[in-house]
């Protein structure tokens, strides 16, 4: 058995910063001694894979980070771990706990099929893994084996927990927290004549200099690398829905920096729990733009379900406490420029439709992240 101390301060030493996950029994004295501790951050996830974003946008900002997720929940972690960390090459120390073990004494029948498959998965998503070390002086040079090979391929790798690993820590106290009032919700959505690609210009000009934009995946990506390719932009190509928690991490990494998160209707729908965990953690720095056509444009135009869900008023009971919408790009654009150091939620109203001829990018994913690093290190 180890000890939460030891390990997080050793991880410490190796610049291990921030941590987010989802809760476990099995590891609930590491999450307590971070949450404790004063010179680390955690961040309460609403799902894994949520986790594994927040993480992953915190490295690019400079921050060496930790997921930590029970393996029942590996599942939704896997779009972000095979579409986001392995492509842009972002690399994170994962946690994974293994709740039904074939080799313990017997789980819920829930953990079952999950126990069995935790190690075989983490081989298919060709993530290297060990397992968590099981004594103090064993816990040095399992992370030097981690941080190795995190340095080496800027991938992701697993430490797996088995039950009884870590001695308990009490349980911290909680300063309790009365819920913010909601923000005024703007009447609804006008009729807008606007394209994305016209919104996605607009935002270009009004960004400035220090800022970072980080755009969805489909045709937002592509949008904004056709109005104009540049180094503080991350294009997430895969990982639905995972953007806004990635540009959470970055926000959260760098608060010098405004960080404008270019979405889409259909991946908030995706993942809409984000949008809790972004409005209780209110990065000062994070602008939220939702270009809303009501469509999967790039799959084929299906309907998403924004025309019944009113995304502004869910943002304000999820504490957004500055909510507003947007149907032309000089509403946008007054947005940007007025815009308070104070989280922000801009639903944005635009017409489906696309250019011929839309480019992908020509630049990869990892030397796109590898770009706004340099970049984001040059204005530190």
């Amino acid at each position: 058995m180890i000890h939460a101390a030891h390990f997080i301060l050793a991880a410490r030493q190796r610049g291990f910063a921030l941590y987010s996950g989802v809760p476990c029994s099995y590891f609930k004295s590491l999450i307590n001694y971070v949450i404790g501790a004063q010179e680390l951050r955690y961040i309460a996830a609403a799902n894994e894979g949520e986790s594994v974003s927040i993480a992953a946008g915190a490295e690019l900002g400079g921050l060496k980070s930790v997921a930590m997720l029970q393996n029942s929940g590996l599942g939704n972690a896997v779009n972000p771990l095979t579409s986001l960390t392995n492509v842009s090459r972002i690399p994170l120390l994962l946690i994974v706990t293994l709740r039904g073990d074939p080799e313990a004494m017997p789980d819920e029948p829930q953990h079952q099929t999950m126990g069995r498959l935790t190690t075989p998965l983490l081989d298919l998503l060709e993530i290297p893994w060990a397992y968590f070390p099981t004594t103090d002086t064993e816990t040095p040079a399992a992370l030097d084996r981690a941080a190795a090979y995190m340095d080496r391929e800027n991938k992701p790798y697993a430490l797996v927990l088995r039950k009884g690993q870590v001695a308990d820590v009490a349980t911290p106290s909680f300063a309790t927290t009365a819920a913010p009032q909601p923000a005024p919700v703007p009447p609804p959505l006008g009729k807008s004549t606007v394209t994305r690609l016209e919104m996605l210009r607009a935002v270009q000009q009004a960004a400035r200099p220090s800022d970072v934009l980080v755009a969805t995946t489909g045709y937002t990506c592509r949008e904004l690398y056709a109005a104009g390719d540049r180094e503080n932009q991350f294009y997430t190509v895969g990982a639905m829905g995972c953007a806004s928690s990635l540009a959470l991490g970055l926000a959260l990494a760098r608060p010098r920096h405004r960080v404008i998160m270019l979405d889409g209707d259909g991946a908030v729908l995706m993942r809409m729990g984000a949008l809790s965990t972004i409005g209780y953690e209110r990065p000062a720095n994070l602008v939220h733009i939702v270009l809303d056509n009501q469509a999967y444009e790039s799959t084929g135009a299906q309907q998403t379900r924004s025309m019944s869900t009113d995304l502004a008023a869910v943002a304000a009971a999820c504490g957004y406490p500055r909510v507003l919408r947007a149907t032309t790009t000089k509403e946008l654009t007054a947005a940007l420029n007025q815009a308070p150091d104070e989280l922000t939620f801009l639903h944005a109203g635009i017409v489906p439709g696309v250019g011929k001829e839309l480019p992908r990018p020509a630049v990869g994913p990892p030397e796109v992240a590898h770009r706004l690093r340099a970049f984001l290190r040059r204005d530190a």
